[in-house]
């Protein structure tokens, strides 16, 4: 899908053109803290004396007006009180992803090396945990198949004509495909073929050239040849397999709906029951582990001009795998949000790396 071109120059423009002072900078933080957590317009007397900005009211009043002008603050209706505009969350998402991170986030509130079994679980249970943190709904995209590599191969005769095809990843994955022949086959075919591919495709990525030449090798038979082909779907099909995504949080997140947002997350919800779509959306892993976030417009698709995303990518150390995303209202406390992606992504990387590296 299309980039909203004249939304991302806006932000664009904005980065290079807008240079607040300390105190405005301090203001609009102020404004987005205070409207996260009230919802309620935030006005020059709130500022004073509730979030303690030192400075006259007068003064408030006049930056605010500023504030307004360069289009980071709003006032709804005819109340004295602004609210940060989706350049305004924008700014402030920069400004904490660029000075205001802590070297290492907390630890994330999980142990993931408990889950001993698949990566499936893994990233389950973080999305779980993530949304229960965060109260907003939790989003992990798990690793590509590609990126695996073949740890066994089955190769079981059921029925003369009924083959199966058990193919063991290295991300713990176990998938099963049954072969139909029109003739009853061999049975010691059958075990030169669980023996073959097991001596020369365990340890291979799966969609890579040298795994599809292990099929065609010209010293094999004629037979052999026709044998593995007819097996061979089951790796082609699991290489093609749509990357999947884990969600949590639904239930927790409709409980801090507010009505005026009703719309944008049925909106969201249509989009998470077609997965697919919803990966289009998130985009590619980033390769960097610093956490990133898309206000609005810059998630690219026009069912979410209301929703925010914070997310982070976790994975190897020369490859991201995957990425560790929240979504939530505009409004979302992203200061929170960036410290449990980030806390999340560690150990999610952790985690795979040593999965990986054990099988």
């Amino acid at each position: 899908m299309r980039r909203d071109l004249p939304a991302t120059l806006k932000f664009l423009q904005m980065e290079l053109t807008v240079r607040l002072t300390a105190r405005q900078q301090e203001i609009l933080r102020r404004i987005v803290e205070e409207y996260v957590a009230t919802g309620q317009p935030v006005g020059s007397k709130t500022l004073v004396e509730r979030a303690g900005l030192s400075a006259a009211p007068s003064t408030v009043r006049a930056e605010l007006a500023e504030l307004e002008s360069l289009g980071l603050l709003t006032h709804p209706h005819t109340s004295a009180g602004r609210v940060p505009t989706e350049t305004g969350y924008r700014y402030y998402a920069d400004e904490l992803l660029q000075h205001r991170l802590e070297p290492q986030p907390a630890e994330f509130p999980l142990d993931l090396h408990s889950e001993r079994t698949e990566v499936e679980s893994a990233l389950q249970a973080t999305t779980e945990m993530l949304s229960q943190v965060t109260r907003l709904l939790a989003l992990v995209s798990a690793p590509p198949l590609e990126a695996t590599t073949i740890v066994r191969v089955e190769v079981l005769l059921l029925q003369p004509e009924l083959a199966m095809v058990v193919v063991i990843t290295s991300a713990g994955g176990v998938t099963k495909k049954l072969i139909h022949f029109t003739e009853p086959v061999d049975h010691g075919l059958a075990e030169w073929a669980g023996e073959y591919l097991n001596e020369t495709v365990a340890g291979l990525q799966l969609g890579t050239s040298l795994l599809r030449r292990r099929f065609e090798d010209p010293s094999l038979t004629s037979g052999e040849r026709a044998f593995l082909a007819a097996l061979r779907p089951a790796f082609t099909e699991l290489v093609s397999a749509a990357q999947r995504l884990y969600v949590g949080g639904a239930a927790d997140l409709l409980g801090e709906v507010r009505a005026e947002e009703l719309d944008a997350y049925r909106n969201l919800f249509e989009l998470v029951e077609k997965r697919a779509a919803l990966l289009d959306v998130l985009g590619e892993p980033h390769d960097t582990r610093r956490p990133f976030v898309r206000v609005g417009r810059e998630l690219e698709h026009p069912a979410l001009r209301e929703i925010a995303l914070v997310g982070a990518a976790y994975g190897l150390v020369h490859r991201a795998l995957g990425a560790v995303s929240l979504v939530g209202p505009v409004r979302m406390d992203y200061e929170k949000a960036v410290g449990a992606v980030r806390s999340a992504a560690i150990e999610l990387s952790r985690f795979v790396e040593s999965i990986y590296d054990e099988r």
